[in-house]
């Protein structure tokens, strides 16, 4: 029989916003790989994985997920990333794979995937979708992301400021994550491209260190990295004008 690698989205941090669908999958795998930092502390995923599976059953692996200049180093840690999950499988039958938000969005299970697929070709690769950064913050913040016809954009602002700006200048909601490093210039778009008044920014949604806020306080200090922007457009046309 093939073996499972099932990505479950495990959502921004709130172990209440893990789907049942997303916990039963947890669940009934062999084992949970949750990534981990070279440098070893507990991250989102696996403190979220904790609340419903035994530790003895977590299995943490590194991955080089802060690092973003050294491509060999990066290479190298993927590469024996992939190899210990390739492992599991030819051990186990099903492998989760827990990843903050939803795995097919910006996620390391996209990756992972990818590297097991060649060295466990036989391996059915399943996904769960999670709940996303920038539904827990509309939800926290009372933003609305879309209306009627309006567009939704969603950039990484790793990708540079300048992405976000082009975006900021098109129509529809726009969404910016991981922004925290490079808060004074997403100030700077937001205010040229008169978006800064009804934009909002949160950081560790559903954790004791929440932080939502307006973006028009934003002062160019940096924030966390998986900080999450909304910026809605300007919606004057009244209740359904944008229908």
């Amino acid at each position: 029989m093939s073996s499972r690698l099932v990505g479950v989205g495990v959502g921004p941090g709130d172990p209440e916003l893990v789907t049942v669908k997303g916990v039963n999958a947890l669940r009934a795998a062999d084992v949970v790989v949750v990534p981990v930092l070279d440098s070893g502390e507990r991250g989102r995923a696996e403190a979220t994985v904790l609340h419903y599976v035994p530790a003895g059953k977590v299995v943490r692996v590194v991955f080089a997920l802060n690092e973003r200049t050294d491509r060999a180093r990066r290479e190298a840690a993927w590469d024996a990333a992939g190899e210990r999950v390739a492992g599991l499988l030819r051990e186990h039958g099903t492998v989760a794979f827990a990843t903050i938000g939803d795995p097919n969005v910006y996620s390391t299970f996209t990756y992972l995937a990818q590297t097991v697929g060649e060295l466990v070709p036989d391996t059915v690769v399943e996904t769960v979708p999670g709940i996303t950064a920038m539904q827990d913050l509309a939800a926290r913040s009372g933003a609305v992301l879309t209306e009627g016809t309006e567009p939704l954009t969603l950039v990484p602002v790793t990708a540079g400021a300048a992405v976000l700006k082009d975006a900021l200048a098109g129509p529809g909601t726009v969404v910016a994550y991981k922004f925290g490093r490079q808060a004074g210039e997403v100030a700077e778009a937001l205010r040229e491209t008169g978006r800064i008044g009804d934009a909002v920014w949160g950081s560790a949604l559903g954790l004791p260190e929440e932080s939502v806020r307006s973006a028009a306080e934003l002062d160019g200090a940096p924030l966390p990295y998986l900080s999450t922007l909304i910026a809605p457009p300007r919606r004057d046309g009244g209740r359904g004008g944008k229908l």
